[in-house]
């Protein structure tokens, strides 16, 4: 019995990390949909794949260096900021992807489906970029 108690030691620390990184997660899609000029929740509700693709992306994007935050982390603190940073990243990745392709919002939004393809690659492939470098 002592066997399963143990087992359950670090049980607070994990309900404070999972409560945190759901808390940036939804700071993240918070940002991402206001940063972006089209509606992605809305258009996804339509049917839109492109959008879907493309918040998809974003989402994987922020979660892998999340994840890397979390498991690297020395502390609650340390991982709310490198958590913080992911955010900054990934909403810059967008910035960086909108400057180089300036219709691409306006190609998501008609459905172009490549161009949600696209953003979203590009976010998760930034995000897994992003979160191999946080190996500090």
């Amino acid at each position: 019995m002592r066997e399963l108690f143990d087992s359950f030691a670090g049980f607070d620390d994990f309900l404070a990390y999972l409560a945190v990184s759901l808390a940036l997660l939804a700071a993240f899609l918070a940002v991402y949909v206001r940063v972006t000029p089209h509606r992605e929740i809305a258009l996804i509700r339509a049917g839109n794949l492109a959008a879907a693709f493309s918040l998809s992306g974003a989402v994987l994007g922020f979660i892998v260096p999340l994840a890397s935050a979390v498991k690297h982390s020395v502390s609650l603190v340390d991982m709310a900021l490198w958590g913080a940073v992911a955010l900054v990243v990934q909403v810059a990745a967008f910035v960086a992807v909108k400057l180089m392709v300036p219709r691409i919002t306006d190609d998501i939004a008609a459905g172009q489906q490549a161009q949600g393809f696209f953003l979203g690659a590009i976010s998760l492939g930034v995000g897994l970029l992003n979160g191999a470098c946080m190996t500090y």
